[in-house]
Parts: structure tokens; sequence; C-alpha cells
């Protein structure tokens, strides 16, 4: 729904900043001294009209600063004419976005930016709803809204009501339109322009806790309001052009999220993907498992760790790979060096462990994955860590690194059981070149994968370890290889199963202290 009357003052502000940025301030017969003051306000209001919209707070809180200025000196705002703009006493006359709003900036006064998980959390909105053929669906409807405003039952000063419209001129402006408080959010993720046909407008969806959310409530106010999303988000450290010839960005946020924008000929529509990592940070494995047997998994998991086995963490996107890595990373010993190559910097481990030394490397327009993995192995890195196996060449350079180029490597993959993790690896060392002979190729995957940890995500969202399975090579078989099920999730427990073979654990303990093997040998109950 649009509000016309919201667009003229986005006008007016718009046209406020560029009569300041464009004023000649030499005309103006000003002293040295606000004259340099002057000169000093239009730059920090450009590179903040710059940075805003892409992730960097700051930027966003000073722009909406001036705006609260221009609306009560320029544009006379006042607590008598602010319901021209949103009719605040009257919530017949207020669309479901501003009920939104309204909602959203009172939670955001009392929880931050956990508002909208405390939102979610209060009135079950991110839990599944019947649909009329009995499947369930995640989404939250207008007449859910629209009851939770009437049950808030809110007051709002003209302070309130102030800020409420700063925020909506804001998000028009040089925001991020519909979606901008909601990506500011303590949540996983958030998407548009991926549902719905033709205008595709009603296609806003939240990541939270591990579910996809459809907000059906919220929708673009046109197709050129979701373009114009698109051709912002992504621009953080000019990562070059997103043109009809080059379809598709993947870059960071100012505050370390992903996103990924997508445009037609390549996509269908234009689109977005921004997935937010600071719902991660710092976790440890015992706050990560809330099941029953949970420290069964935390003790393996630091064995194998501390015990320098190269770990394979697998499962879909959104079982909690990531999550798991840095969570895993707390269990390497601080005097070791990481060296870390990811697509997009996501992990940003330094934040995590400052004390560390880590160096992360990602592939760039003229750096490729291989180059950045070659140059790796001069920077002194005792344990190497890859965000994300997905290619060939990289696959390959796992191998390699695992047999001989640092002392354990840990990476993520997509594979769904540890066979295909197996025959994955085994394919790309054939099609890279680096090997002709299908069962070499794959004995060199066996002998470089110790061990791999399968996350999960079951309809409701909650996540968790289905498996910690050690591959064990084989000789003088037919076979190259068996999997020992160490762990497995039955019922809604962790189970301890079969012992880790006795070659795996002579080299754990080679980096376990004396009382750490005695530990170890409690816990397994040798």
């Amino acid at each position: 729904m649009i509000n016309n009357k919201i667009d003229e003052l986005i006008f007016r502000v718009s046209d406020e900043f560029n009569g300041i940025l464009r004023a000649n301030l030499y005309e103006i017969g000003l002293n040295d001294d606000e004259m340099t003051k002057l000169k000093k306000r239009k730059r920090e209001m450009r590179t903040a009209l710059k940075n805003c919209g892409i992730g960097d707070l700051d930027a966003k809180n000073y722009i909406k600063s001036c705006i609260k200025d221009i609306l009560i000196k320029k544009i006379n705002i006042t607590e008598e004419n602010i319901e021209e703009y949103i009719s605040f006493s009257n919530v017949d006359k207020l669309s479901v976005r501003e009920k939104f709003d309204i909602l959203l900036y009172c939670y955001k006064k009392e929880e931050g930016d956990y508002a909208l998980v405390s939102l979610c959390d209060k009135y079950r909105l991110a839990e599944p709803v019947q649909n009329k053929d009995n499947s369930f669906s995640y989404y939250v409807s207008v007449d859910a809204i629209e009851d939770i405003f009437e049950e808030e039952r809110i007051y709002l000063s003209f302070v309130d009501k102030l800020e409420i419209l700063v925020q909506r001129v804001y998000a028009g402006y040089k925001g991020l339109g519909v979606i901008d408080e909601l990506r500011d959010m303590v949540i996983d993720g958030i998407s548009g322009g991926v549902s719905g046909t033709e205008d595709m407008l009603n296609s806003i969806w939240i990541f939270i806790k591990g579910k996809t959310v459809h907000l059906q409530f919220l929708e673009f106010e046109s197709e050129k309001e979701l373009e114009r999303i698109c051709m912002n988000i992504y621009r953080f450290g000019y990562p070059g052009q997103f043109s009809m010839a080059r379809g598709y960005v993947v870059n960071e946020m100012k505050d370390h999220s992903r996103v990924v924008v997508v445009r037609p000929p390549f996509s269908e529509s234009f689109a977005f993907f921004v997935r937010k990592f600071n719902t991660i940070e710092n976790h440890t494995v015992k706050e990560l498992l809330t099941d029953e047997g949970s420290d069964i998994v935390e003790n393996v998991i630091k064995f194998i760790v501390k015990g320098c086995r190269v770990v394979g963490i697998t499962g879909a996107q959104g079982s909690g790979k990531t999550t798991m890595l840095m969570a895993l990373i707390g269990f390497i010993h601080p005097a070791y060096t990481l060296r870390i190559q990811e697509m997009a910097f996501e992990l940003h481990l330094r934040e995590v462990y400052p004390d560390r030394n880590i160096l992360t490397f990602r592939e760039t327009d003229t750096v490729n994955g291989q180059d950045a993995l070659d140059l790796q192995k001069k920077t002194d890195g005792t344990v190497n860590i890859l965000g994300e196996v997905a290619s060939a060449p990289v696959s390959s350079w796992l191998v390699q690194m695992s047999m001989v180029g640092s002392l354990f490597t840990m990476f993520t993959h997509h594979a769904k059981t540890t066979k295909a993790l197996i025959k994955y690896m085994r394919n790309c060392l054939l099609s890279h070149g680096a090997f002709t002979n299908e069962r070499i190729a794959e004995e060199q995957v066996v002998d470089a994968i110790n061990f791999d940890i399968h996350m999960e995500k079951d309809i409701k969202g909650h996540r968790y370890i289905e498996r910690i399975t050690e591959i064990v090579p084989l000789e003088n078989s037919s076979e190259l290889y068996r999997t020992r099920d160490i762990v497995r999730y039955i019922d809604g427990r962790y189970i301890l199963g079969d012992k880790i073979s006795e070659n795996t654990k002579k080299e754990i303990f080679r980096y376990l202290s004396s009382d750490e093997q005695e530990e170890y040998n409690v816990i397994f109950g040798l």
C-alpha cells in the first residue's frame, strides 16, 4: 500500500539534502571556522549517504538524525500535523505495514535488535501454520498482525510517532525500503523477490531459528522498489558492476552479513538473499546442542579436534554447518595458527578470537580460489579451514593439504551421507586431473578425511548432529573403507555408538596430554 503523503515527504527530504550538498559555501560569507565546520559536515553527510544502506548502522543513524532535523525545522512536523502522514490515532486508517512498524518500534525500545525474535516468540509467529489441505507452512498473515496490534494496545508519545515517521522516510529515501529494520534484527537472514507470480511484490521471507517464514502481510511497494533495494544492498567495498551482463554478485555488508543479489536475464526477477551471522558468534558446542546426551557429543568432538583429525561438517543449507564450524574452533590449541579460505567473508574469526594468529582469504575477480589456496602454503599456517568445499580445484587442494600441507584441516560440504562425500571428493580429483585411476583417487580421499560430522534440521527448524562418522581405511580388501558411527541421534537424544578405531585413537593420543588421555579412556569405557 503506497502512502502518497510519505512519498511527498521523501521528495522534500531528498531536496533538502541536495540543497545542503550543492550549496556554495563561499557565497554564504562565513568565517574560516564556520567554513571548516560546514565542509566537514558535507563530507560526513556524503559518506553517510553512500554507506547507510549497506549495513553501516552508524551511517544509518546519522542520516536519520539529519532527516529528523529536516522534518522538524524545515518541514515543521508537529504534534498537531504528524497524523497527516501516518494516522497513529485512527487504527482503521493504519495500513498493516504501519501497524507492524509500530509494533517493531515498540519492541525495539525494550529488546533492541532482538525485537523481532521477541515478537515471534511471544506470539509464536515462527511456528508452523496448518493449511486447508492439512499440510503445514511457515507464514505470518495480515490477520495475525492485526490481532497482535489490537492485543498490544500501544500508546505512542509524539517522540515515538516522530521516530517511526523518520524511519519510514529514511527507508524509502536511502534505506532498504520495507525490509530496512528487519535486516538489522538478530535473525539468520532475509530474502526478497523469491515468490509469487507477475509482480512478485508479496515476497519477503525471513530465516529465523532455522525456519524460513513468509511475511505474507508485508510487500514491496513496487517492482521499482525491489530493484532499488537489489541495486543498493550489495555495494559495500565496491564489489564490481551488477548488470545484465553480470547477473549476480556475492558480497558482504558492513556488518559482515553475506549478501547475494540476482537479476534478469540470469534470474526470472530481481532478488536478494542476506545471511546474517550475528546469531552465531561465540557459541560453544554445549550451547548449540540442547538435546539429551549432548555432553557425549561435546566430548567426542573435543577429542577429534584436539587430536588434530581432518573433519568435514556436512549437511543441507541452513542446517548449522557454519555455526558448528565456529564452535569447533574453540577446541583448537591456541598456539596453532589458522588460515581460512572462504567464498565471502563469513566466519570473521578474528573478532571471536582476537588473540589468535588468524588470517582469512577469499576469491576475487583477479585472484581465484586455487591461487589463494596455493598462497596459503607460504603463510605459516598450522590449521587450514575451508568455509565451503564446492568445486573440483578446492576439493583437490583439500585432499593434498590434508595429506602433507598442514597439521589438519576442517571444512564444510553439502553431502547427505559419508559415502556421498567420499564419492564427490573422488570425482573432483578425477575431473580436476589430479588422478586418472578411480580407485587410487578414492584411496586418497579416504586417507585424507577422518571424520564426518553430519548436521540436520527438522521441519520445526531444530538443528542437531545426526551422526559423527569415522572413515576407516581398509588395506588388502576389495572395499577401500568402512564407516563407524561414533555418535548417533536417536529419538531425540545422542547415543554413543562404535568406539573410535585403534589406529585413529593412537593418532589422537599423539596430541593429547596425559590427563586428556585418561579422560578419553573414561568416556569411551577403556
